[in-house]
């Protein structure tokens, strides 16, 4: 079976960049092209919008990347059983995590999986933490490391990896600050520098409202690693995971506050769709974990 052209799509919704996934699949752009264009012509339907400037899937193109990714899975959960006690399992699992998760748990996990299955390829995506979940439900990774939502989905599968405390931070020393922080702090006048979503915002603004207290929001960003640093600078307050902390240059330029009620911690584990599991890729990865 040629799975190669679903491959080569699916690499291309996933970069939306012809340059991009053609360097990915090793191969050049214009063969990427004539790929693309010759699945379109056998589906008789067009995929992609594209133009000099942009690629986007067409309603089409998103309906054809929910079969391919099915097909794609399908496929290494029948050949690894065919092939089961002959040989060992090869294929292809996509892994997504942020920058600290990667420092923190990939390197235990990769290094004893590497050795007992040298032929799967792993395929690692970093960016921010918030977007994993929404990344393994739309299919677009295989497994994620993330903090476990209050509310988890009834199609992932979760594995508990780690229990990270929720921590308040401020600068080492703040002339401002300081004396806004000593004794009973009034929380609706001390800038809060926050995550724009996800479990800590969450986490957060259920704090304030229990405390019937609103926070004076001095900066929203994304990525708890830009907390610790506007932080070290003397902008605000931060609320960042301990992990994060841990992994951070700057953690010498900033102090836990011992702030009570605490907020909940995190709990830190692999996601992937429960379906996917069949996959003995998948299922190799996830028995990692013990």
């Amino acid at each position: 079976m040629d799975t190669r052209s679903l491959k080569l799509f699916i690499s291309l919704c996933d970069t939306l960049h012809f340059g991009r996934a053609s360097e990915a699949c090793h191969i050049s752009p214009s063969a990427l092209t004539r790929a693309i264009k010759q699945l379109e012509e056998s589906l008789g339907v067009q995929l992609f919008e594209r133009d000099n400037r942009t690629v986007s899937l067409t309603r089409e193109g998103a309906r054809f990347q929910i079969y391919a990714r099915e097909a794609l899975t399908q496929w290494d959960v029948v050949r690894n059983s065919l092939l089961e006690g002959v040989q060992e399992l090869q294929g292809e699992i996509s892994v997504y995590c942020s920058v600290t998760a990667s420092y923190s748990f990939l390197y235990d996990i990769l290094s004893d999986f590497r050795k007992q299955h040298p032929r799967i390829e792993l395929k690692l995506h970093t960016g921010d933490p918030e977007n994993a979940i929404q990344r393994v439900l739309a299919g677009t990774d295989d497994i994620t490391i993330a903090a476990k939502p209050d509310t988890l989905n009834a199609s992932l599968a979760f594995k508990h990896i780690a229990t990270s405390p929720l921590l308040f931070i401020a600068p080492q020393k703040d002339l401002q600050l300081d004396p806004m922080l000593s004794g009973s702090p009034d929380w609706s006048a001390i800038p809060m520098i926050l995550s724009e979503e996800g479990v800590s915002r969450k986490r957060i603004d259920q704090w304030f409202k229990a405390r019937q207290s609103k926070p004076r929001i001095y900066a929203q960003v994304a990525g708890n690693e830009a907390i610790v640093s506007m932080v070290s600078l003397g902008f605000g307050v931060g609320v960042v995971p301990k992990i994060v902390l841990d992994n951070s240059p700057l953690a010498e330029r900033v102090r836990i506050l011992d702030i009570e009620p605490q907020l909940k911690a995190y709990d830190v584990g692999l996601f992937a769709l429960k379906k996917k599991l069949q996959s003995p890729l998948i299922d190799a990865f996830w028995s990692q974990i013990r």
